[in-house]
């Protein structure tokens, strides 16, 4: 019986949470404010979402989903309502994860779906107080 075997190949490591610094002159600023009330702002560049933001910079945002849109754990809450007015309308399947967010307001988004752009220049999320992920570890007997 001639077996044949099968080729090793690896593919490069994907590169999460990395973000490129902004080219001079195009800077944005996004202001997280903490469950604690503690406000952390940085420069970064558009195309930049939230999710990635805060995860590069430590903000503590979960993001179990990885950014895929199948979660609500990035789930922000825009401050300025003149701010939320200049983002596109959530998609379908954004507003089906944020109905299971923890604290649901009219101007929650899903951190992984905002992008920064010049017209989002100083934007203020906030992050909710509690998150709703249920893992398989969640109903383990103890």
């Amino acid at each position: 019986m001639d077996r044949s075997r099968r080729r090793f190949s690896t593919t490069p490591v994907a590169r999460h949470n990395h973000l490129d610094p902004p080219k001079p002159g195009e800077e944005r600023k996004v202001t997280f404010v903490t469950k604690e009330g503690d406000r952390h702002t940085f420069e970064v560049a558009d195309g930049d979402n939230l999710l990635d933001i805060a995860l590069e910079n430590d903000i503590e945002m979960e993001g179990a989903c990885g950014g895929s849109c199948a979660c609500s754990t990035c789930h922000v809450i825009v401050e300025d309502d003149a701010m939320y007015d200049k983002m596109e309308e959530p998609t379908d399947d954004e507003n089906d994860m944020l109905d299971l967010a923890f604290g649901l307001t009219e101007t929650s988004r899903l951190g992984c779906q905002l992008k920064m752009s010049k017209e989002l220049d100083g934007l203020v999320v906030k992050l909710p107080q509690m998150t709703r992920n249920m893992q398989a570890s969640d109903f383990a007997s103890k």
